[in-house]
Parts: C-alpha cells; sequence; structure tokens
C-alpha cells in the first residue's frame, strides 16, 4: 500500500489493484502482437493509464507523500470516441462474440474479460473505501473498447 500500511495478501485493494496489474500484463502481450505503431502506442497509452488506476487503488491515505497521477476525464473520452468509431465500422452485434479467430482478437478477448474481473474487485473496494468514480469510469468503458477492438481487428484481417 502506497501508506506503507502492512495489509493482508487477501485485501481487496491488493486484489484490484493485483487485477489491473495483470490487465498491464495481458495488454503488452496484445501489444507485442500487433503490428502497427499506431496500435502499439495506443495500447501503451491504456497500459499508462491503468498503471495510474493501479496507484490510485494502492493509495489507502488522505496525505500520501507519494504523489499520485490524475485519471483524466479525457482518458475516457478517448476511449468512447474509439468505441464510437469501431462501432460504425463493425456490423451490428447480433450474437455472441465467440473467442477466437486470430491471436489478436483472443488476446484482446482475454483482456475484456480480465478488465470485467478488475471492475467487479474495484466495485467491491468502493464499497468500503473511496475510489474516485473516474477509475470505475474509465475500466467500465476499456472492457467495453476491448470487445471493440477485437472485432475490428478480426474485419481489419479479413479484408
Amino acid at each position: 500500500m502506497v501508506s506503507g500500511k502492512r495489509v493482508a495478501k487477501s485485501n481487496i485493494r491488493i486484489e484490484a489493484y493485483g487485477t489491473v496489474d495483470e490487465l498491464i500484463c495481458y495488454i503488452g502481450l496484445l501489444r507485442d502482437k500487433v503490428s502497427t505503431a499506431a496500435h502499439q502506442q495506443w495500447l501503451i497509452d491504456i497500459q499508462d493509464r491503468l498503471m495510474i488506476c493501479a496507484a490510485i487503488l494502492a493509495s489507502d491515505c488522505d496525505d500520501c507523500k507519494v504523489k499520485i497521477p490524475e485519471l483524466r476525464q479525457s482518458y475516457v473520452q478517448e476511449l468512447e470516441n474509439a468505441i464510437d468509431s469501431m462501432e460504425k465500422e463493425l456490423p451490428e452485434l447480433t450474437s455472441f462474440v465467440l473467442p477466437g479467430g486470430h491471436a489478436i482478437s483472443s488476446y484482446a478477448q482475454i483482456s475484456r474479460t480480465v478488465c470485467r474481473r478488475a471492475e467487479r474487485r474495484i466495485v467491491e473496494v468502493t464499497a468500503k473505501h473511496f475510489v474516485p468514480d473516474i477509475v470505475l469510469q474509465y475500466i467500465n468503458r476499456l472492457s467495453d473498447f476491448y470487445l471493440y477492438y477485437q472485432e475490428s481487428y478480426l474485419l481489419i484481417i479479413r479484408d
């Protein structure tokens, strides 16, 4: 914990930011598989923002001596814009999307499911501790982003 407090490994805050850390790793794997510099940079930006989320989740003090970076509303808006852009290019989803079809699509699906788990853990933390709303907003939009990202990627490689 940022405050230096010792807590059990099963502490819900540790579980939450540990799941965010796991997500960062899966996104790194996804980043290693995409071929365009633009996609790689976007995934690096997402990893950076997730590091901010993890820092916020690990900060259990009001007067932490360590400066915690700020998660900005513009980051959520960037995800919204990307989702809107991908949604315009994709056919309407009328059924469940099964993982598979390409390694990048599968890694994006894994990222989506780990992101959803992180979201559930963060909800648990917010039931007992203050966490800025922006953290949950970002994680929620990110999981939707990965649903569209994997579908968009499949569309690109099919053409």
